[in-house]
């Protein structure tokens, strides 16, 4: 069993923070340190104007860190921000025990949860691209202890050895990357070409959007109480009460001021979002933050070009409200994504969001045509389906996609 490493957190309160916001970075650092089996022994917070130069906090609260963790034994301080190069190498000869920011920590659980191979290559690319301008303090602060939170992934001896080692095996890592990602969007392109309609389900990090997954499609994703539980997206099958068919992907959560190099590493799993058809944004209902989460997820969305597509918002963990709960955003379902006839509830009113979307038709389809009949029914919302025995046809009224060829195809008969 792994052990726990004791931990001190340590952030500034700058004016710029309101102090929810602040409040709630202090209790995601926790979450995210405990994720990485770490127990948090202290929080030690400074309100400042702006952030220390050299390092971070002001020199008599980095006193009392000092004093602090001579007394309890810490192994480990954690920054809440993103410290320089030059702020990390002068903390770590201040405090003497080792040092990470919150950048380090979200990297380190990255490691731990990848994978697949693309997985593992873009959280290896993340860590050396954040280590690169930080090797010479890195050297003194990993062979403090050799180990634990924030030194997983490439490992001690790659991030000790020279610059040049490490620019080429980023160079390296992103060739693998771009030959990894040139699959994907080969196998994208064949999921577009058979015109499969896409759902991807997205959302704050630890909001259940694996658990729903598994329960939608009988699969297996990881599924743990954990922050960042999926690196690595799945897609499976799925199919709605109507008869039509779609592909639901599971995608990696969203967390406030995710670190720049992960976004960047992890484009092409977030891709799985872009090339999506319609939306499935989980919330946790039963955090007392979910607003801000929510707000959080949908400036992602909006960076990744993604808010226009259709979107229904799945308030999951009813079990845990203990009062009524509204919708923020419409339209809405609330769930408990344990509950059979909640997922039943939640295909219902995906088909609903889906209905107001896409266009009506209705057509004759003569009886032999059976290969028509079997198309529209995996790739349209058929409402009604009857067979007409005197003229030998079937009449067929539903919902499409306005841009599917079928579309095409009906609108010619009608």
């Amino acid at each position: 069993m792994e052990q726990h490493e004791r931990v001190l957190v340590a952030a500034c309160h700058l004016p710029s923070q309101d102090e929810e916001r602040f409040q709630s970075s202090l209790e995601e650092l926790t979450s995210l340190t405990e994720t990485a089996h770490g127990v948090v022994d202290k929080i030690v917070t400074q309100k400042r104007q702006k952030i220390h130069q050299a390092i971070y906090m002001g020199e008599g609260k980095i006193e009392e860190i000092k004093a602090y963790i001579d007394e309890r034994g810490i192994e480990l301080v954690i920054f809440n921000d993103e410290l320089s190069p030059g702020q990390m190498n002068n903390l770590a000869d201040h405090l003497e025990v080792r040092i990470i920011d919150r950048t380090q920590l979200i990297l380190d659980i990255f490691a731990q949860r990848a994978n697949t191979k693309e997985g593992k290559l873009q959280v290896e690319l993340a860590q050396l691209q954040y280590m690169l301008p930080r090797i010479y303090g890195q050297g003194k602060n990993l062979s403090r202890l050799g180990g634990g939170i924030g030194t997983r992934g490439p490992g001690e001896t790659k991030l000790e050895t020279d610059r040049r080692h490490i620019q080429r095996r980023i160079d390296d890592i992103k060739r693998q990357i771009q030959q990894v990602a040139t699959q994907r969007q080969q196998y994208r392109k064949r999921r577009k070409e058979n015109k499969a309609y896409q759902i991807a389900i997205v959302g704050y990090t630890n909001a259940g959007k694996s658990t729903l997954f598994n329960r939608i499609t009988n699969s297996q994703s990881f599924e743990e109480n954990q922050l960042f539980a999926t690196l690595d997206p799945l897609t499976r099958q799925v199919q709605l009460p109507s008869g039509f068919q779609a592909l639901m992907s599971d995608t990696v959560g969203f967390i406030q001021d995710l670190p720049t190099t992960l976004i960047a590493a992890f484009q092409s799993t977030l891709e799985e979002v872009t090339e999506a058809d319609f939306i499935v944004h989980v919330v946790d209902a039963s955090h007392a933050d979910h607003i801000q989460h929510e707000e959080t997820v949908q400036k992602h969305l909006k960076e990744l070009k993604a808010d226009h597509l259709p979107m229904l918002t799945v308030y999951n963990k009813k079990d845990l409200l203990q009062d009524q709960f509204i919708p923020v955003t419409l339209p809405a379902v609330t769930i408990s994504a344990y509950d059979p006839i909640d997922i039943k509830r939640l295909f219902d009113k995906i088909e609903e969001v889906l209905l107001k979307e896409w266009e009506p038709f209705q057509t004759y389809v003569p009886a032999t045509d059976g290969e028509l009949l079997h198309r529209l029914s995996k790739h349209a919302i058929v409402r009604e389906r009857d067979f007409l025995e005197e003229d030998e046809l079937y009449f067929v009224k539903g919902f499409i996609h306005p841009e599917h060829p079928l579309y095409h195809q009906i609108r010619k008969r009608q």
